[in-house]
């Protein structure tokens, strides 16, 4: 049974990198868009947002000492690259997409206009939104809770490279203790790095509930939109 009607996806850039140092893994995003198609064959409206960490990184020697809007804006077509390579991605497996911009490019994607992006989901498309929010000092995971409020999702799904939310960072402690649930509250209180704090006060404001889970693992998404007790929830009750 569907247990979400329409979710907001939220990617790393730096989960493209795979094995690689630098750009974006062929092997990863293949995997990536199967796992997207399977979740899409339960009937739920799948909007994506990816961040653009993997090529950003990779020039930040460049832009030391850069104005920050102009490198604000660099992180901004790096997403793009990242939207393009996954929409190509999803097409080439019969995906239906639209990728839709805060940026005007109308060369490669439609300008962001809300209620076109919800027509589009309600016709079973795919939705990728890239170049951010169009502003500077903003960051994908703001990005991600403001389109999510803006499309009316049923919640924010963030995949990661762990299972979901820790007391300490798995990768450095064996020991850390996973969550399977917690409120946003708890979140605060322990200072745990889930979101950055205006991406954060956008899901509890709005009352938006996120999951964080493992991208990497097979079926995850498609479990969590089954209803699967998969990852960490985060509930504002």
């Amino acid at each position: 049974m569907k247990h979400f009607n329409r979710v907001l996806l939220k990617l790393s850039g730096e989960s493209l990198l795979g094995k690689q140092g630098h750009g974006i893994d062929g092997e990863v995003l293949s995997r990536y868009a199967d796992e997207i198609q399977r979740a899409g064959q339960s009937g739920t409206q799948i909007a994506i947002v990816i961040g653009g960490g993997n090529i950003f990184r990779g020039v930040k020697g460049a832009t030391e000492g850069m104005d920050r809007v102009q490198g604000d804006y660099m992180g901004m077509m790096a997403t793009m690259i990242n939207s393009i390579a996954l929409q190509d991605a999803l097409e080439r497996k019969g995906i239906h997409t639209r990728l839709m911009s805060a940026i005007r490019m109308e060369q490669i994607a439609e300008p962001f206009i809300r209620r076109r992006a919800i027509r589009h989901l309600e016709k079973g498309r795919v939705v990728i939104f890239g170049a951010g929010t169009g502003n500077p000092y903003f960051t994908t995971d703001t990005a991600a809770s403001l389109r999510a409020i803006e499309i009316e999702a049923d919640a924010i799904l963030k995949g990661t490279r762990v299972d979901g939310i820790f007391d300490s960072d798995p990768e450095k402690n064996p020991d850390a203790r996973k969550f399977s649930t917690i409120s946003g509250d708890e979140v605060l209180k322990l200072q745990l790095s889930v979101m950055d704090l205006t991406a954060f006060t956008l899901c509890r404001d709005n009352k938006i509930p996120f999951l964080v889970f493992n991208m990497d693992k097979s079926d995850n998404l498609n479990r969590i939109l089954n209803g699967d007790d998969v990852g960490t929830r985060v509930h504002w009750d």
